[in-house]
């Protein structure tokens, strides 16, 4: 067995993460428990085909060019406020709820014009197969191969088959109007993934790539920007000063979506605190190819290496009552005394989560939608769990009443 080491010095992480980190690649079972699900879509793509896809994907996730999703952010957002207003101060599980909204964001931004007489059933098979992503399978920790099945196959085979067939439809449609050049064509991830091209080779993406892709962007986004929503609403509970902070900026905030965002600094101050309580991912695994050096520690090859967001993110030697929710670090020029790989809720270097522009707008658009019209309020009593699978997340969900605020 291979000896692992967790490592929590900034200088070290930058090392792996930045300065060697070719070194350092996806950690053998790791990639056994997520390659099954994700197959090869970008963040399970190696070596040359990671470099292929990185480029190809590169242009879609700059913040000029995610401010076309900023309208059915709104859309799904409202949507949400529009059915708690009707709950009237109902107690709701906002984990539940929240979930349920990025997967709405998500199928609004990759199939804009929707997906069929299957939608819902579709939305539940997404749900079920997402769940089982991250489970550590036997198949898995003995190293069997891929073609040997998982459980997970038994459980949503069925419908993952629909879901398969369902969006290979889709695309093979839209592919075919790209082709004729239709000037109606939806201006949505999809058209994206069809119509980009490697800038140095010229070829487009293959079929199970851009499947593999529109199955990595759902699972890997609407959960993890679901979890950075939902602990702030929980932390905003405890913080009556911030809540009314967020409520004043909103309602002073630009009225053009596409522009809205850089006018909410403290919702973002808010979103970037609860990042850093609450990372989504709380650790990352690498595995190192050859032999190298952390500080004075030598590295072996297959050595595992653990960078634990969660652990860093509250390090008393890192942070300043690094327990305390505290947004005023991230606002202002405070923000700019953060140490750079002190604070790493999207990983760094080369593997950076690529999606990240496009989730920190989504949870700014949505954090500022909901703190506008409700005051949220933790169920008195209630002891909230964070738990771990791929995500933090709260066990048992996060049951809270959202009191509408008097106009």
């Amino acid at each position: 067995m291979s000896m692992g080491l967790l490592v929590n010095d900034p200088a070290a992480i930058r090392h792996v993460f930045l300065d060697n980190s070719a070194n350092y690649g996806r950690e053998p079972l790791q990639r056994r428990i997520m390659s099954s699900a994700l197959r090869n879509g970008l963040l399970m793509a190696d070596g040359n085909q990671w470099e292929r896809q990185r480029r190809m994907l590169g242009p879609l996730f700059t913040r000029k060019s995610i401010k076309r999703f900023a309208v059915p952010v709104e859309q799904a957002a409202q949507s949400l406020v529009h059915r708690w207003r009707q709950s009237r101060n109902q107690v709701v599980d906002v984990a539940a709820e929240i979930t349920l909204l990025t997967l709405e964001v998500l199928e609004r931004t990759i199939f804009s014009e929707g997906l069929g007489r299957h939608a819902e059933e579709i939305r539940d098979t997404m749900r079920k197969y997402f769940d089982t992503i991250g489970t550590i399978e036997p198949a898995d920790l003995l190293g069997l191969p891929d073609f040997i099945p998982r459980l997970a196959d038994y459980r949503v085979g069925r419908e993952l088959r629909l879901f398969n067939t369902t969006v290979d439809s889709i695309i093979e449609n839209r592919r075919s109007r790209i082709a004729r050049g239709d000037s109606d064509l939806p201006d949505d991830l999809l058209t994206f993934l069809l119509d980009a091209r490697d800038p140095e080779t010229g070829e487009w993406m293959s079929e199970p790539e851009v499947r593999a892709n529109i199955i990595t962007f759902i699972a890997a986004g609407h959960e993890t920007t679901a979890n950075a929503i939902m602990w702030s609403l929980f932390l905003l509970s405890q913080s009556p000063e911030w809540t009314e902070r967020l409520a004043a900026e909103a309602a002073g905030a630009s009225s053009n979506v596409t522009d809205r965002v850089d006018s909410l600094p403290q919702t973002r101050a808010v979103l970037d605190e609860a990042l850093r309580l609450y990372p989504s991912i709380a650790a990352v695994t690498r595995s190192a190819i050859d032999a190298d050096h952390l500080g004075d520690i030598a590295i072996k090859p297959g050595t595992m290496i653990v960078i634990a967001p969660y652990v860093l993110h509250r390090h008393r030697r890192l942070w300043k009552e690094p327990d305390v929710f505290d947004p005023a670090r991230f606002y202002g020029s405070a923000k700019e005394t953060v140490g750079r790989f002190s604070y790493i809720p999207f990983g760094f270097g080369p593997r950076m989560c690529i999606g990240q522009p496009f989730a920190l707008q989504e949870a700014t658009l949505v954090l500022s939608t909901i703190m506008r019209e409700f005051v949220p309020e933790l169920v008195p009593g209630y002891k909230v769990w964070p738990v771990l699978k791929i995500t933090i997340r709260p066990q048992n969900g996060l049951p809270m009443r959202l009191r509408l605020r008097a106009n």
